[in-house]
């Protein structure tokens, strides 16, 4: 089965500096959920775009095949970490279609905000 887009674009991202509850869970985060339904792995580079500096990347995953990865964009550390009060956008290429979704969790304060909308694809599979 094929589903998704080999390129996916996320123009909005923010990770705030600030927490407010337990961590793990509630530490604040922006979120690529990558869906990958085809039979073979699928490998995945990011490119992180800032407004006053040049893009960073690639930050490289893989996807299993019939898996699911949800990565935090907090915890991206090579080619280096991505700062956080920081405007940033990513672009998510893979080899195979896969479907992207963007999350992110802003608990700066004990009101939680949670966004979650798909990602832009400039073509289907």
């Amino acid at each position: 089965m094929t589903m998704g887009s080999t390129r996916w674009a996320i123009p909005e991202g923010y990770i705030p500096k600030d927490s407010h509850g337990p961590e793990p869970q509630m530490t604040s985060h922006e979120t690529a959920c990558l869906l990958n339904v085809s039979d073979i792995m699928a490998h995945v580079r990011i490119t992180i775009f800032y407004s006053d500096r040049e893009p960073v990347g690639p930050y490289e995953v893989m996807i299993p095949p019939r898996r699911t990865m949800h990565l935090r964009f907090n915890d991206l550390r090579k080619p280096q970490p991505i700062p956080r009060d920081t405007d940033f956008a990513s672009v998510i290429e893979s080899d195979i279609p896969i479907v992207v979704q963007h999350t992110r969790l802003d608990s700066r304060q004990a009101e939680n905000t949670l966004l979650s909308t798909l990602a832009y694809s400039d073509r289907t599979a």
